[in-house]
């Protein structure tokens, strides 16, 4: 069950950061219809924008890669996903911030429980 929840928080975050980035969603923050978009809606710079989403695809690659590599990675998972749900905090701030309606943040909501709910395996 694990496997599959950390393969659901990988493929989720490659899906957002790569194949989304420059597409509309549902869950686009303020009414932006991009990535970069919404990080300017929220009032934060460019580089953070860039900063967190280099950090999501490297997690997701590293999270896939544990998976193929065995538990000596555990804990260097463990600690990125515990900054990850940091990061999912963070996002349902932003989503509050400008006033976003409650669907808007249930990506990041789940992201969060996925997130914790892995992290309470290890």
């Amino acid at each position: 069950m694990i496997i599959i929840l950390k393969i659901i928080i990988a493929f989720g975050l490659l899906n957002v950061w790569i194949v989304r980035f420059d597409k509309e969603t549902p869950y686009r923050g303020g009414g932006a219809n991009n990535m970069i978009e919404e990080f300017k809606n929220y009032g934060l710079p460019m580089t953070f924008m860039y900063s967190i989403g280099l950090y999501k695809v490297l997690l997701s690659l590293f999270i896939l890669y544990s998976l193929f590599f065995g538990s000596k990675y555990d804990q260097l998972v463990s600690m990125g996903l515990v900054f990850l749900s940091f990061i999912m905090v963070g996002s349902i701030i932003m989503h509050l911030r400008v006033k976003d309606p409650f669907n808007k943040s249930l990506p990041a909501i789940g992201m969060l429980v996925l997130s914790v709910v892995v992290l309470l395996s290890f």
